[in-house]
């Protein structure tokens, strides 16, 4: 049976949401309601007492009769109530067909979706086609014992931990409206200084009702030199993962690196809750560059991540390009191509 939730149907969706084997916080309803791109969907395909569920942004296409499919800004893919490996094939190929006529009925073009590198998701999904090798995220190891995690660091990572300790530099968990402010003006300063665009960048009422749910932990937390804030994060927590969301640092405050000694501390505590997995995530677009030796600095753990990029009417999608004057082999990293722009 094929049912499709939108956020009307918070219980239901998080009911789905619970049930699963593997989920994380990207996957809720929460998270979920606070995209403005379009509209949140939760496909599932279920048998008895076993689903197959993905969430889906749906999007029109604009000026057409036509829509795609897309995801939230996180990691996110099928979840199930089982793990993936544990369902049958037959439920699998049933699963995609529901889909496929899903797709069809909805005059979806496209789908595409960040998968989440800790699920084994992909061999449900390479049967669609469509699977692209984005790069590499970089993950902290909470199972180890934090000296022998601190032995991983780099020196100069190391070494500037090491000099917030001495600073007696101090690291505050907090939800007020003060401290969102504080987090947002960090931030903003951060965002401004890398020439961020507006899809980086995020107003109080989206923080707020990030913090507003018992779907998953989100935490504000908020490195001080005294009673000055220097750098800040945002951090997502559930089923044993520490997803890295967004962090911040005080231009005056860079030479004394306090968003490492955040880091460093962030796992502790995830150690003290204990939680598996710190995903500090990969470079700008997975790209192994400047933001993406800065986080192997820490560890030198490091998962597969993939994107989805599903083509379900190549006439239709051609169509579109040729519409837009787009070369269907433009050699650019993004999907889908009938939405780029320079």
């Amino acid at each position: 049976m094929i049912k499709v939730l939108t956020i009307d149907h918070r219980e239901q969706w998080i009911s789905y949401v619970n049930k699963a084997a593997e989920y994380d916080s990207f996957h809720t309803w929460n998270f979920h309601s606070l995209d403005r791109s379009g509209i949140p969907l939760l496909f599932i395909y279920e048998e008895s007492i076993d689903f197959i569920a993905i969430p889906f942004i749906k999007r029109c296409i604009p000026e057409t009769a036509y829509n795609d499919l897309s995801s939230v800004y996180g990691f996110v893919g099928p979840i199930s109530n089982k793990r993936m490996s544990q369902l049958t094939e037959s439920f699998k190929h049933k699963f995609r067909l529901s889909l496929i006529q899903f797709l069809t009925d909805q005059n979806c073009v496209t789908i595409f979706s960040r998968t989440h590198p800790f699920f084994d998701q992909c061999p449900l999904l390479e049967k669609f086609g469509g699977i692209y090798e984005n790069g590499v995220i970089l993950v902290m190891d909470l199972t180890i014992p934090i000296d022998e995690q601190r032995q991983l660091y780099g020196s100069k990572t190391y070494k500037a931990i090491k000099n917030a300790w001495k600073q007696g530099f101090k690291l505050k968990d907090e939800k007020s409206r003060e401290a969102i402010d504080i987090f947002l003006s960090i931030y903003g300063e951060t965002m401004d200084r890398v020439g961020a665009t507006d899809y980086y960048r995020f107003n109080r009422e989206y923080i707020w009702s990030l913090f507003d749910t018992e779907e998953y932990d989100a935490r504000l937390l908020t490195a001080y030199d005294g009673d000055t804030p220097m750098a800040s994060t945002i951090v997502l927590i559930s089923n044993g993962i520490i997803q890295a969301y967004l962090m911040g640092t005080r231009q005056a405050y860079l030479k004394y690196s306090p968003a490492k000694y955040i880091v460093d501390s962030v796992s502790e505590i995830g150690r003290s809750l204990g939680l598996k997995y710190y995903n500090l995530g990969g470079g700008l677009g997975f790209k192994e560059d400047g933001l993406f030796d800065w986080k192997a600095s820490f560890t030198k753990l490091r998962l597969k991540y993939r994107s989805w990029r599903y083509i379900a009417d190549p006439i239709i999608y051609k169509k579109l390009l040729n519409d837009k004057g787009i070369r269907d082999q433009l050699d650019v990293d993004f999907f889908p191509l009938y939405r780029y722009s320079k």
